[in-house]
């Protein structure tokens, strides 16, 4: 006899596969089930139920394996009261820590349940003492870990709850689906333009994240005029994005290719570093906009409507801008401090800063990812529980679309 636990599932158990996955992962480590109930419901849109019996070879297989089905939103049928260890070196969390997924999370202690401040994917969850002397839990990463914090250790006495997700703009449409590029993109793009309208009005802020395809693409305009009309209001990119945007913005190029007629410039490779080299005598790009050395973009845009912008660095950057984290632990922090009040998120053509984004947002914040690449869509669906949806487009001609159905005097020039 190995170590036991009877755990619970609500949703769409079926339909998305869910149940599927979790029989899978208990396979996958190495455990054996018993389904002791199963309720499929009676209409489509009822929530199925289910009531397993897991039995792994010992507490600490079944420890891991706990915390792995809370990523499917799998609850212990009596969770009891939460373990807490403590750090005893700095950077390193306790052996056997819960690892946290970005599922709303409560915590029992001592009897009482606490809301976990700020769900994220993949870090420890420490208790301390609230400023109104009660307490709190909290996300920390690894970076953060402190030698003294108080650190919960195994799954015991944690709860998650999956978002509700609705079966019209909580689809995801992944490479996987077999009809997910003949979907009309208007359809799509209108259903977008209503979640980030519901959001708005519900005081929520609307977060973008976006890779240098933007610029590419042509569709600068498209994204200033969605700035312009209070569509965004925090922006996480790369250095290359900020870069191209502005040497877009000073000589009508990226990367050496004239945007108006699709061909590259005489000495057009020198325009990157010369753009670079603009912002960094300037000191910053406010200051180079205030000084009027750019006059339009993107980052014009932000800096002259007041909106917030992390730009985070890698090996592969020039210059940089030196706005951009060079340190991508200080990068991670600043990103961390702009999830606050998000009610929506839209990604675009950027796989390493939509994965970073998805890790550290809570489930609750809809996404949607627009690619033209599938692996990246399919990608950005398979990480945390988000109820978003993957699109499988043109990232150009999605920005033109959205901007058309948002703002209601815009015209591509």
């Amino acid at each position: 006899m190995g170590a036991r636990e009877t755990v619970e599932v609500t949703g769409h158990l079926m339909d998305s596969g869910i149940l599927s996955r979790i029989l899978d992962d208990i396979r996958h480590y190495g455990a054996d089930y018993a389904i002791d109930e199963l309720d499929v419901g009676h209409e489509a849109d009822d929530p199925s139920s289910a009531r397993i019996t897991i039995e792994a070879e010992d507490a600490e297989s079944l420890q891991r394996l706990l915390m792995r089905l809370q990523t499917r939103g799998v609850n212990q049928l009596d969770p009891g009261e939460a373990v807490v260890g403590v750090a005893e070196r700095a950077g390193v969390l306790p052996d056997g820590f819960y690892s946290t997924t970005n599922l709303e999370t409560r915590v029992c202690l001592d009897g009482l349940w606490y809301d976990v401040e700020n769900p994220e994917m993949n870090c420890g969850l420490v208790v301390a003492a609230a400023p109104d002397g009660g307490t709190r839990v909290r996300t920390v990463p690894l970076s953060e870990v402190e030698v003294g914090m108080r650190v919960l250790v195994g799954a015991s006495g944690i709860l998650v709850s999956v978002p509700c997700q609705s079966t019209g703009d909580g689809a995801t449409l992944a490479a996987s689906d077999g009809d997910a590029v003949e979907k009309p993109q208007t359809v799509v793009v209108r259903q977008v333009a209503d979640g980030m309208r519901w959001a708005k009005a519900d005081g929520k802020r609307l977060l973008w994240v976006a890779g240098p395809e933007v610029v590419h693409t042509g569709a600068v305009p498209a994204l200033v005029a969605l700035i312009g009309a209070g569509f965004v209001d925090t922006l996480f990119a790369g250095n290359a994005l900020a870069t191209h945007d502005i040497e877009s913005s000073l000589y009508g190029s990226t990367l050496g290719i004239d945007l108006s007629k699709a061909q590259g410039v005489e000495h057009g490779h020198e325009h990157h570093v010369r753009a670079l080299n603009t912002v960094r005598k300037s000191g910053s790009i406010a200051r180079a906009v205030a000084e009027g050395a750019v006059t339009s973009g993107i980052m014009h845009g932000l800096v002259t409507h007041d909106k917030q912008y992390v730009l985070v660095g890698s090996v592969r950057d020039d210059g940089p801008l030196p706005d951009v984290y060079t340190d991508v632990v200080d990068g991670q922090r600043a990103m961390r401090a702009e999830i606050h009040d998000i009610g929506y998120c839209v990604m675009l053509a950027t796989q390493l800063y939509s994965v970073a984004t998805a890790n550290i947002l809570p489930a609750r914040v809809p996404l949607v990812c627009v690619d033209i690449d599938p692996r990246t869509v399919t990608k950005i669906a398979d990480r945390g529980s988000n109820p978003g949806r993957g699109i499988v487009a043109d990232v150009g001609l999605f920005l033109e679309q959205l901007a058309l159905e948002l703002v209601p005097d815009y015209r591509r020039a």
